[in-house]
């Protein structure tokens, strides 16, 4: 079994663990902060109605946890020994899934520079589930995004921008908010969420590199930093540069360090919080509460608001 609070990396390096695991002989990758533990395959209860990918649940202690046939959803084939498969139980966006996979390779440490964004025909490129290739040690493996396939099999569990109807009546904001995130699909969700909640003016960016190398150039007209950019808003999981690092980033920075920096990703829990507490974040948010999210960015860009400082 695999225990989350084993695997967390010093804060801000810029790196990530990756869980190789393979479906037909194909070589995939999960962040391990995803991984709450390796099951044996075992007998599963179907579901009426569930979605097709969708191949039921089991109970492995007190728990009932769903499972996601991964080789099915990704079109390749099924093992020929489907009880010598594996079960991968993740634990993100405060949901827990298990996903069928054929065998698990190993764990392998390797930083996000190293990760590039995928061609578009592999699995759909910009608009598909793969949100990355890795090269570790001569092979590629391909990083797959797990938040896209959930949300795609259960929409009810991913961002939804019908809840910023509930915040009531809005007024137009000219903020510049800084967005810092890689999935083509929760990117387009979290810019029409904030413009409903009246934050119009965005700056949209792919990964942290993008988003550092924005602020770095708004720095450069010698005017005050909040001239350009009111509050930043980052995931952790980015190709290039992840939030963490963005976030020690701008922190260690005199011009930077008072700007607000939020994490919004599905991989907040208690251990993520201590690791972000660490390197200054002024706050952290689990996806998909993006209401919640509005809220506070209402509260950091406020005049008297005093930013977090590094520990």
């Amino acid at each position: 079994m695999i225990k989350q609070s084993e695997i967390l990396l010093e804060s801000g390096t810029n790196e990530m663990e990756i869980m190789e695991f393979t479906i037909s002989g194909e070589i995939f990758g999960i962040n391990v902060a995803k991984v709450r533990e390796i099951l044996k395959s075992m007998p599963l209860k179907s579901m009426p109605n569930a979605h097709p990918n969708i191949e039921g649940v089991f109970k492995p202690r007190d728990e009932i946890i769903t499972v996601v046939d991964l080789p099915q959803y990704l079109n390749l084939p099924k093992s020929g020994s489907t009880e010598r498969d594996i079960f991968m139980v993740t634990n993100f966006n405060k949901q827990v899934f298990a996903f069928r996979v054929h065998s698990v390779v190993g764990i392998d440490r390797v930083s996000w520079k190293n990760i590039q964004k995928p061609d578009k025909i592999i699995y759909g490129g910009e608009e598909g589930v793969s949100t990355g290739i890795a090269e570790f040690e001569n092979r590629l493996i391909t990083i797959l995004d797990f938040e896209k396939i959930i949300a795609e099999i259960s929409p009810e569990t991913s961002i939804q921008v019908s809840d910023i109807d509930r915040l009531g009546a809005r007024n137009r904001s000219d903020l510049t908010i800084l967005v810092a995130e890689d999935s083509v699909l929760l990117s387009k969700l979290i810019v029409q969420s904030l413009n409903a909640a009246g934050y119009v003016n965005l700056v949209k960016t792919n990964n942290g590199q993008e988003a550092y190398n924005f602020l770095i150039e708004a720095k450069q007209d010698g005017l005050p930093i909040k001239n350009h950019v009111a509050c930043i808003v980052t995931d952790i999981e980015m190709p290039e540069m992840d939030g963490h690092r963005l976030l020690k980033m701008v922190k260690d920075d005199s011009v930077l360090k008072d700007l607000p920096v939020i994490l919004f990703s599905s991989l907040i829990d208690e251990a993520m919080k201590v690791k972000g507490q660490s390197l200054g974040a002024d706050d952290q948010i689990s996806k998909p509460e993006i209401a919640n999210l509005v809220g506070i960015i209402d509260r950091v860009t406020k005049p008297d608001y005093v930013s977090a400082k590094p520990k």
